[in-house]
């Protein structure tokens, strides 16, 4: 379990702006609904609705709630699967610094803050419905195992309450306990579905209910499930705040159809609705895969386009009908909605090839792609833009249209800061509102908004498709491995490489204020100069540094820079005290450059934003050990350099007894928090070039306590392990 660290300050200052009360009926409930597989061109007032073609699909429903909201037309996923994208939208930690990537599916998501276990310490009540698949534990247990054999269960994350797909195998059928005959081989089966939840003394209850959801449609159910799960929270808990984060598993991989056309009206009376009868679990349980809806019949499509078609208005119909639930029970106003998938359109669809074609569909048939190029798997555009829309009335002025880059690891800082309580240390990403109601918005006086960095990096063995619609240059492609960098600095300029073979390969550069889908690679001329005024020479440069300083090794997916050194920084940090030996320690800077929050609790150490200055009573610059006495449990944010004499590796070295978090320039030097459980030692590896390395902590100092850091020369890397090069012993 975590450690508790004390804390005081609920009012954050964050992205400038001014943060939101700490009274309760003022922070919104939070409804975070993520999708699978649905492409940025599937909204209809994202790409449908305008598209030159006959064939079109629609999605009325979420186009309205768009108009009163928000539209992030660039936010980005943080690879372009579905693993590592929920890895990192619930831990707020990008790829770089991940603990679960690539295609790592049910890999167990590690034990530290989430969403679910930041906004209940925040006081919120949390429950995840639908598609999990990063639990853990052996192989051969992921489908047929039980709570006990899945060490990161959602129950264990953070989350009070569950009900949906454990397995990544699981959320490929959209019907629990019937068999999909027209399924090829390999995908017959049918899938579990557990029901847990954790009471107030911490125990957890567990159930497979799969028996009990004959003829049920995934969609309807999970959406039925949350209807029920809201009404019972607010009848049996009043005004506290809650977060529902519900991830269905369309329109990804099985084109499963529903059973029934979906029910008249919405909400309380109307909708889908939960019966709590087995056999009948849901009011639309039927004959499973049976219903077209009508707009996409009788038209020409071919099977697998209708179905297709019919699953995606089938999220239209349910997000409109949890809509409708928010307004009868009168918590719509102050409920913050956030619709979003996890990755590209999807190429395949599960069905046997009999009668069938090839049995596979292709996001062709509707540009699901919209006007970009690439698919799931794919580092383009269109594998990693999401289609992503915001609304919370009391909170965001609505009908606007955001082009600002974001990403998913903003998203846990963004509900924190939304319920009042900080980020935790190790998250990478940032608050999205400048202020309770600045969503989207231009800081007072300014004509630009910067955006913040987007990182992704991912693996994949395929190619991109061949599709008409995407540039010739693309179709056929090898991925293998693969960059993109945006940064909140240069938000029109964008770095994206494929088929790494080293750090010293060129990205191709995109000048999206000219050129915004990607169609002139401008890395031939490196003299031409940018809407940023600077030369694509110097931004070729900028993106080898960063895309560097924002990756740790992780042993289970290494990359081909691994063992590229990291650039030192360019200019002195004024009032930070800078290490001049190649085996020095980290003193308490003072001043500005130290911080501390105090009273409260929270299990986890905060982010240095919004802390106030403070000074540790002791310390020395000469002594190898940092020294902080306080009167009491105190959190410290530090900075300082450490300056390599040479180039070449590099041990860190961090003995402590409190809960500490240490970066390198901005990679994670160990992923999770140090101390939590007493007395260690950890060691991490580093390749530096000759110069000035910013190193930053976060601690808690409890009394005489001491924290000691210090570097070393060394010959090279150590081997790597499962999941990274860093080691931690006992002394």
């Amino acid at each position: 379990m975590l450690r508790r660290v004390s804390i005081l300050l609920f009012v954050l200052l964050i992205g400038g702006g001014v943060a939101p009360s700490d009274a309760a009926d003022e922070r919104p409930n939070i409804v975070f609904i993520l999708t699978d597989d649905l492409g940025w061109g599937d909204l209809g007032c994202f790409w449908q609705n305008d598209r030159e073609a006959d064939k079109r699909h629609r999605t009325p429903h979420l186009d309205r709630l768009a108009a009163e909201g928000v539209q992030l037309r660039a936010h980005y996923c943080p690879a372009p699967v579905c693993a590592p994208s929920r890895s990192t939208l619930f831990t707020g930690v990008h790829q770089g610094n991940a603990v679960v990537r690539n295609n790592q599916f049910d890999k167990a998501l590690e034990d530290a803050p989430t969403l679910g276990s930041v906004l209940s310490e925040a006081g919120y009540r949390t429950a995840l419905v639908g598609k999990y698949g990063l639990q853990g534990g052996p192989k051969e247990k992921q489908q047929t195992g039980t709570p006990d054999d899945w060490p990161a269960y959602p129950t264990r994350r953070g989350f009070g309450d569950f009900f949906g797909y454990v397995s990544h195998y699981a959320g490929h059928y959209h019907y629990p306990n019937d068999p999909w005959p027209l399924a090829n081989k390999g995908h017959r089966d049918v899938p579990n579905l557990w029901q847990s939840s954790v009471d107030a003394r911490g125990t957890e209850s567990h159930a497979e209910i799969s028996e009990d959801l004959g003829g049920c449609y995934t969609t309807d159910l999970f959406t039925a499930y949350s209807k029920k799960w809201i009404a019972e929270h607010k009848r049996e808990h009043g005004e506290q705040p809650f977060f529902l984060m519900l991830c269905y598993d369309t329109p990804h991989a099985a084109l499963q159809v529903p059973a029934t056309a979906y029910p008249e009206g919405g909400g309380l009376e109307g909708g889908v609705q939960w019966t709590g009868e087995p056999g009948a679990m849901i009011n639309t349980a039927g004959e499973p895969d049976t219903f077209r809806h009508p707009d996409y019949t009788g038209r020409g499509w071919t099977d697998l386009e209708e179905r297709f078609a019919t699953m995606v208005r089938r999220i239209d119909n349910a997000v409109a009908d949890l809509d409708r639930t928010l307004a009868d029970l009168g918590c719509r106003e102050n409920t913050l909605v956030v619709f979003t998938s996890d990755n590209g359109p999807h190429h395949e669809s599960y069905v046997d090839g009999d009668g069938w074609g090839d049995g596979q569909y292709g996001p062709d048939s509707f540009a699901s792609y919209g006007p970009f190029d690439g698919t799931k798997r794919d580092c383009w555009e269109a594998g990693i833009r999401m289609p992503t829309l915001v609304w919370w009335p009391a909170g965001l002025e609505g009908g606007r249209i955001d082009q600002t880059p974001s990403q998913f690891h903003d998203w846990l800082p963004s509900l924190a800061h939304l319920a009042g309580v900080p980020a935790p240390a190790r998250c990478d990403g940032q608050s999205l509102f400048l202020s309770k109601h600045a969503l989207g918005q231009m800081p007072s006086g300014a004509t630009t908004r910067t955006g913040h960095d987007v990182y992704i990096e991912y693996a994949n063995n395929g190619r991109t498709q061949k599709y008409d619609d995407f540039l010739p240059g693309r179709r056929g492609q090898k991925r293998a491995e693969m960059q993109v960098l945006r940064l909140g600095r240069y938000p029109t300029i964008k770095g994206v490489r494929t088929n790494i073979i080293s750090h010293d390969d060129p990205f191709e550069i995109y000048d999206l204020q000219s050129d915004p889908f990607e169609r002139q690679n401008l890395a031939s001329s490196p003299d031409a100069v940018l809407s940023n005024g600077k030369t694509v020479a110097h931004m070729q440069r900028v993106f080898r540094v960063e895309t560097r300083r924002k990756h740790s090794r992780n042993g289970s997916a290494p990359r081909p820079y691994d063992e590229a050194p990291l650039a030192p920084v360019s200019r002195q940090h004024d009032g930070l005290w800078t290490l001049r030996s190649v085996q020095a320690t980290l003193p308490v800077p003072s001043g500005k450059q130290a911080a501390t929050l105090t009273g409260g609790t929270l299990s986890y150490l905060p982010a240095g934003t919004g802390l106030s200055s403070g000074n540790a009573t002791k310390q020395t610059a000469e002594s190898p050990v940092w020294r902080g006495e306080t009167d009491g449990p105190t959190t410290f944010a530090a900075q300082t350099l450490f300056v390599a004499e040479r180039e070449g590796w590099y041990e860190l070295t961090v003995t402590t007894a409190q809960p500490t978090f240490v970066r390198v320039h901005q990679l994670h030097a160990f992923p999770e928090e140090l101390g939590r459980d007493g007395r260690e030692t950890a060691r991490v590896r580093l390749p530096l070039m000759k110069g000035q390395h910013p190193v930053s902590l976060i601690t808690e100092q409890t009394g005489a306590s001491t924290l000691e850091v210090s570097w070393a020369a060394v010959d090279g890397p150590v081997a790597a392990g499962d999941t990274e090069t860093n080691t931690t012993e006992s002394p």
